[in-house]
């Protein structure tokens, strides 16, 4: 993935700088050269850390605006209900559980208001890292990581999801990722252990690029795995668009496309999602960057058709591993370097790597082909596509290839570790060259430690291949299971709603015989409202009834709550159905009855005036139910829905709590994407802002840079300037103090 870091002066190679550097001694020593490795990605690091802090301040906004209607103690699951003290000691007690909200009652609140308390708190604690370089800090991304850890072990079914796991992972690796100290470019080559920074800061950051090609190679696998009829077929396409849980306006349009296009693209998510992930890994940097625009164009695509929160903006941010300063032009010149001859050698090397990229394309293109029988039919201007290999083939080769990956990723961070070792090697000086060998053994430690951590979750792609592995890794990663630090995934892994979108209606009524529509303000209800975008908010009850619209309601247990608290008529679960409460039919008084009915949805046909679904009725889902009715009753109880204790009424004295309150009176009016739209709104701002303060002030002083200069006798400043042009054969490894003419 690269070559010998540390390299300066007048050899020449693959561009990258591993920090900022006085631009005087660029002039005098010329750009620094280094064959490309995860050294080179300073800028990367950078739009990684604010990356992660911009998803943080999404999930963390995005949830508090729900707390009360799925956690607080008239919510769907009470939080309460999963902290219960157990006669353990204190630190046993945090590590079995690890969470904040233990620490809760000490400040006066209780487990719903700790959580509102810790979702302010990383609201904008996030915000930190986006607006002020300096809070890039690795305390600032541990408490963030703390912070959600905490939250996810109260979250119960409505933070079961994959991308909730992510974030866990990709936040703790922010932890690691942070420098100590943030480098000024005002300043020239850093000191002491900031030096010593250089040679390892790489190695955490090589752990995202394995992390995003675990995520996308399972996620490819799994579709196959599966042996879903539709991605076997190609045309799970045809049914995504429509069945996915919240469409967006483009996802109508992309349904309605032809179904030669579909397939075609369902071969293309393959691979994307298989062939192009080993990539990541490649010694040649046009292959990589190739890599990272098709996962870029990928998530883009998803985000105009389907409502996915933060998770592809999250995926976005985890391919910023294949990039690097040259690509960004992380320094001026840096892009286009200057024209030098080379040795016959170095040309050959160039020519061989460009052929070795040529025969990769070629083998890809091959691949495709073949395996998917691609032919183009002239005359009707379509390629048809279909599976050629069988499952069983594909098993053999998964379990031909799955431990070859690991391999290969072993591979790929013993050259980082061999890289990291020859910067350290480089380095003058005693004192720093020991404080660099403490901080690289550390750090190298801690990379192979969670490397060998996540062979455990990622072997889980081939069962056969999770036998084969050294059973020390399974140790640890049973140690740490319970923090996350390592996780399965393997998104769509089968298209449901094959014969239609199964959909969830909720219906009330006052007698029995009148019933009335409950209208849900995201998932589709109305045939006529158009799908919404609320990217990157996750309405986490309307993900649920997703799910629960795929089986039979006990499935769901949280469902019969959720009858139960609209029975009861508990606004803060209303808030979860329609912000604006005059838009809930049953606002004035809550419904005698409740029951569900299951629908199948399909998109409506071109042509069709003001509709944007279709829908036929299927069977009941829930029967019609009141309070005190025995079949509730007996439901509630079968599930552990009923409360054993009355709920101790919530804390108003406290200061804490007063304040809590106060801001959930303020924000409570504002419809969740707004919310957080704004808070995007504010970022951009603000940002614009610095942007155009630093563009002002360097030439506000430089009226007075130009007094000074004037001070300057003529004949000291002819001198200095006359040492500081460079010579045409300068080929100085370290900027030169000019030395003044006594």
């Amino acid at each position: 993935m690269g070559g010998a870091a540390g390299l300066r002066g007048c050899g020449a190679g693959w561009g990258g700088s591993a920090g900022p550097q006085d631009p005087g001694s660029r002039l005098r020593s010329g750009p620094p050269r280094r064959v490309a490795d995860m050294a080179g990605s300073r800028l990367p690091r950078q739009l990684f850390l604010q990356g992660v802090a911009a998803v943080f301040m999404f999930a963390f906004a995005s949830l508090y605006t729900q707390i009360p209607g799925l956690y607080g103690p008239e919510g769907i699951l009470p939080a309460r209900r999963m902290l219960r003290p157990q006669g353990k000691g204190r630190w046993q007690q945090l590590w079995e559980t690890p969470t904040l909200l233990w620490e809760a009652p000490r400040l006066g609140l209780d487990t719903a208001q700790g959580l509102e308390l810790l979702s302010l708190l990383g609201t904008v604690l996030a915000l930190g890292p986006l607006l002020l370089r300096p809070l890039r800090h690795p305390l600032i991304y541990l408490l963030l990581w703390a912070a959600y850890l905490s939250v996810c072990q109260v979250g119960q079914v409505f933070l079961y999801f994959q991308w909730d796991s992510l974030l866990l992972e990709t936040g703790f690796l922010a932890v690691l990722v942070a420098p100590l100290r943030q480098p000024s470019s005002r300043k020239q080559a850093p000191q002491g252990p900031l030096v010593g920074a250089s040679a390892y800061k790489g190695l955490p950051f090589w752990l995202v690029r394995w992390l995003l090609f675990r995520l996308m190679f399972a996620s490819g696998v799994v579709k196959l795995t599966s042996r879903c009829p539709a991605w076997w077929g190609l045309t799970a396409l045809t049914y995504h668009y429509e069945t996915q849980c919240l469409p967006t306006p483009a996802a109508w349009l992309a349904h309605h496309l032809p179904v030669w296009l579909h397939k075609l693209s369902v071969v293309a998510t393959f691979l994307i999602e298989i062939a192009v992930p080993p990539l990541f890994f490649a010694p040649i940097r046009r292959l990589r960057l190739a890599a990272f625009y098709t996962q870029v164009l990928l998530q883009i695509l998803i985000i105009i058709t389907g409502n996915y929160n933060f998770f592809n903006l999250l995926t976005l941010v985890l391919t910023t591993a294949l990039l690097d300063d040259q690509h960004l032009a992380a320094e001026p010149g840096l892009s286009h370097p200057r024209k030098r001859p080379t040795s016959w050698p170095r040309v050959l090397l160039s020519k061989l790597s460009l052929l070795l990229e040529l025969a990769i394309y070629g083998t890809l293109a091959y691949g495709t082909v073949h395996y998917f029988g691609l032919e183009v039919d002239w005359q009707q201007h379509m390629v048809h596509s279909r599976t050629t290999f069988t499952f069983h083939q594909f098993s053999q080769w998964l379990k031909m290839v799955t431990l070859p990956t690991m391999w290969l990723g072993a591979a790929s961070l013993t050259w980082e570790l061999l890289a990291a070792l020859w910067r350290w090697a480089q380095m003058r000086g005693w004192l720093r060259k020991l404080c660099a060998a403490i901080q690289l053994s550390i750090w190298s430690a801690t990379t192979v430690g969670l490397f060998l951590i996540s062979l455990v979750p990622y072997s889980y792609v081939e069962p056969g291949t999770h036998g084969l592995l050294w059973p020390g890794a399974h140790h640890l990663f049973g140690a740490v299971e319970h923090l996350q630090l390592a996780n399965s995934y393997g998104l769509f892994r089968r298209m449901t709603g094959l014969g239609g979108r199964p959909e969830v209606v909720l219906e009330g009524s006052y007698d029995g015989h009148h019933w009335t529509e409950i209208e849900f303000m995201y998932k589709p209800g109305n045939v006529s409202r158009p799908p919404p975008v609320v990217v990157p908010h996750q309405p986490r009850l309307d993900w649920q009834m997703w799910f629960a619209a795929l089986g039979p309601h006990t499935h769901s247990p949280w469902f019969t709550s959720l009858v139960l608290r609209l029975l009861q008529g508990k606004e803060p679960v209303i808030h979860l159905i329609q912000n604006d409460a005059a838009r809930y039919p049953f606002h004035k008084q809550p419904p005698t009855y409740i029951r569900a009915q299951r629908y199948k949805y399909w998109f409506s046909q071109p042509g069709e005036q003001g509709q944007w679904w279709r829908r036929q009725w299927v069977e009941e889902f829930f029967p019609p139910v009141s309070l005190g009715d025995p079949i509730l009753e007996k439901l509630l109880q079968q599930f552990g829905l009923q409360d054993k204790a009355p709920p101790r009424p919530r804390s108003s004295s406290h200061a804490l709590a007063r304040a809590l309150h106060w801001v959930r009176t303020q924000l409570s009016p504002l419809e969740p994407p707004n919310l957080l739209w704004g808070l995007l709104g504010a970022v951009g701002a603000v940002r614009v802002v610095q942007a155009l303060l630093a563009s002002w002030l360097p030439q506000s002083s430089l009226p007075a840079r130009e007094e000074k200069h004037k001070l300057i006798p003529k004949k000291e400043s002819g001198a200095a300037s006359t040492q500081a042009t460079p010579t045409p054969n300068n080929c100085s490894s370290g900027p030169r103090n000019p030395r003044r003419k006594k």
